[in-house]
């Protein structure tokens, strides 16, 4: 590469930056994108509101569409709401308005569940082996959220919404009166109830519902914890209220959550919708759910999308990058569903990443005098083992690459078995990721060998093949010039697919280990040399500034893998003999390092170490490999083969002659047009 070359690739790079930089918005043109954008949201809001009304009755999408909007004082409201003065309307649930708002909180071996009596829902969840970023507990669930509503019709038509609903709660069957502590026993289980009764029949004005309680008449929110397990069993059951509860055959389900972020992240990038490079972590952040009889599908990753669905679903669950909470039914969630990720522009908070509601239908069967809606909770790691031995087609959630390509199956028979097969020898998880790349390269090197065999044979056959250039120049000799090439690798014993065949099979690789080493919880947290985190970036320099598409920081892993390739780069085009006419493509090779450096700099660090290392061994094969094939090796090679031939004809294959008699074909075609002519 010259000096005028480099100044060329230098001053294009410059251009680049610098148009990059002027085709910027603005802070007042993103003000307006982001307040357009805001504008649209609640425009998609209000469509999917009239959506689901025609779906169910006009007194339940009441209900529905008071839960979708936000309330930034959720929690003063939701006390206001058990003065005896509220405007909240319990119904024939009002028998309740004197229980205690407690909150309760479950430990087992794995995470903390803070649950509230008001409602009955799920408040918090902490995982106890896993912080955040900056060392904060980690939560899968926030606190003081809306979390979870069931809406219902009792018997006198009035909307029923449970997160407005005192219950009185149970622990294994005993009465819980104050707010505390409760720990699962070991190799145990521990059932938490929640019970909210009806008026009796008998009680038709409000001071004899206030004083009389059928106790063999209520709603139960049931858990189940267990003592080493992020499984819950989570069921609703409408125990003799039949009478109660209005036989309208729809139930509807709203879970949302607020979603924080839990990864280093380049704070550069915060805010910039779809930005699938930088903001890794909002990537990786989805909506995904399972249709009864379909695999998993998601909404859109890493923006803000929305789904109307008529089909049952057997699960939803909202994914971040390495945890997810999850809820399921055995029966089957029915009629319309309504899933939706959005962002609201509103929040300052850093941490912030989304928000996500699911509004799920269930069918009430009114026949039933003890009705139960039985469905489980998850709230825990992405990991794959775990999720697959769940057995309900979790592990879907995981981003192990494209189906039509073999990339989810080279990730899920190949590179996930073995490395967990290398995390039992308790190395660091840099040594296993190094060690995983000299495997693939053993396992590939055949394949490998017979390319950089190809180039370094084609490199000494130059002279020939400029000499069959020369000879057959113009354009009615491309077939000549052809059979000529063809004859000339058949006496070298190369093909001029060997070089080709080894990178389509390496291209599903690369893009696994693409999806597999951002995505892996092993990694998260798991230091290596200087980086702290393989699962992110490792930043050796924080820029006071930052730098269009490259971000705010500076990884050293990232410039390493930079480093490798440029030179990779440089020493292959020096032996490739097919650059000279094809300068466009020569440009593109210079240029791709480059390209990589802006694009993985705030990539996991395992993901550039891989890189690094697999551009490494590569350079070392193709330095081995052509030390070995010789000019002479190749020239003697070429001697035999001619012998052997002259001695005994090679028989020739079916698409050889096939071949042939197509050139054969084209030059008789070629010869009559010129006798025309």
């Amino acid at each position: 590469m010259d000096k005028k070359s480099i100044i060329g690739l230098v001053l294009i790079f410059l251009i680049f930056m610098g148009y990059m930089f002027w085709i910027k918005p603005s802070d007042e043109e993103i003000a307006a994108r982001r307040q357009a954008d805001s504008l649209r949201w609640v425009e998609q809001k209000h469509a999917d509101s009239v959506a689901q009304a025609e779906a169910m009755q006009k007194h339940v999408q009441d209900s529905i569409n008071a839960v979708l909007l936000r309330d930034t004082t959720l929690s003063d409201s939701l006390r206001e709401a058990l003065r005896p003065e509220s405007k909240v309307n319990l119904g024939l649930f009002d028998v309740n308005k004197g229980n205690p708002d407690l909150h309760i909180t479950v430990k087992n071996n794995l995470f903390a569940v803070d649950l509230q009596s008001l409602g009955a829902s799920v408040q918090r969840v902490v995982l106890n082996d896993y912080k955040t970023f900056d060392g904060h507990p980690l939560e899968v669930i926030t606190p003081d959220t809306d979390n979870f509503n069931l809406i219902f019709l009792d018997a006198k038509s009035t909307d029923i919404s449970t997160k407005f609903l005192p219950f009185e709660v149970f622990s294994n069957g005993k009465p819980v009166t104050d707010s505390g502590v409760l720990n699962v026993p070991e190799k145990d289980s521990l059932v938490l109830s929640f019970r909210a009764y009806v008026r009796p029949a008998a009680a038709n004005d409000t001071a004899a519902a206030s004083s009389t309680v059928d106790k063999d008449r209520y709603l139960e929110f049931r858990y189940v914890f267990y003592d080493d397990n992020y499984e819950i069993d989570f069921d609703i059951n409408f125990h003799h209220i039949k009478s109660s509860v209005s036989d309208l055959p729809n139930l509807t389900l709203v879970w949302q959550n607020r979603l924080n972020r839990q990864e280093q992240f380049d704070r550069s990038q915060k805010g910039r919708q779809g930005s699938r490079n930088k903001d890794v972590e909002r990537f990786y952040t989805t909506l995904y759910y399972k249709n009864v009889e379909d695999n998993a599908d998601c909404l859109k990753d890493g923006r803000d999308d929305a789904a109307q669905l008529t089909a049952p679903l057997e699960w939803v669950a909202y994914k971040q990058q390495f945890f997810c909470a999850i809820l399921m039914s055995e029966t089957g969630f029915q009629n319309a569903q309504q899933l939706q990720v959005s962002t609201d522009p509103s929040c300052k908070n850093d941490n912030y990443l989304c928000d996500m509601s699911s509004i799920l239908g269930y069918e009430y069967d009114a026949s039933q005098e003890d009705f139960t809606m039985d469905m489980q909770l998850y709230y825990g790691p992405n990991k794959y083992r775990l999720l697959r031995d769940m057995d309900r087609g979790f592990e879907r959630i995981l981003p192990l690459g494209w189906g039509f390509f073999l990339t989810q199956w080279v990730s899920r028979f190949a590179i996930i078995p073995v490395f967990n097969f290398l995390e039992n020898f308790g190395w660091n998880y840099g040594i296993i990721i190094i060690v995983l790349t000299i495997l693939l390269k053993l396992v590939l090197s055949p394949l490998t060998y017979k390319s950089y065999k190809s180039g370094a044979v084609m490199r000494h056959l130059k002279p020939e093949m400029e000499a069959i250039n020369k000879k057959f120049p113009k354009q009615e000799q491309a077939m000549q010039k052809q059979q000529a090439m063809s004859a000339l690798n058949m006496k070298a014993g190369i093909s001029p697919l060997a070089g080709c065949l080894p990178a389509l099979i390496q291209f599903p690789i690369l893009i696994a280990m693409y999806r597999f080493y951002p995505a892996s919880i092993e990694l998260r947290q798991k230091d290596f040399l200087w980086c702290n985190d393989l699962s992110s970036y490792d930043s050796i320099l924080n820029l006071p500034f930052n730098i269009p598409l490259y971000g705010d920081h500076i990884s050293l892993f990232c410039l390493l893998m930079f480093g490798m390739q440029f030179f990779y780069t440089i020493y292959t085009m020096k032996q490739q003999q097919s650059q000279a006419s094809m300068p466009g493509m020569k440009f593109m090779m210079y240029f791709m390092p480059f390209m990589m450096l802006f694009i993985f700099n705030s990539q996991s660090a395992a993901l550039n170490l891989y890189y690094f290392f697999n551009l490494l061994l590569s350079m070392a094969q193709m330095f081995a490999i052509r030390a070995f094939v010789t000019e002479d090796k190749v020239r003697a090679r070429m001697a035999k083969a001619e012998l052997q031939n002259k001695n005994k004809p090679q028989k020739k294959s079916k698409f050889q002659q096939r071949l042939e008699e197509m050139q054969r074909m084209q030059e008789q075609m070629q010869k009559q047009q010129q006798k025309k002519r």
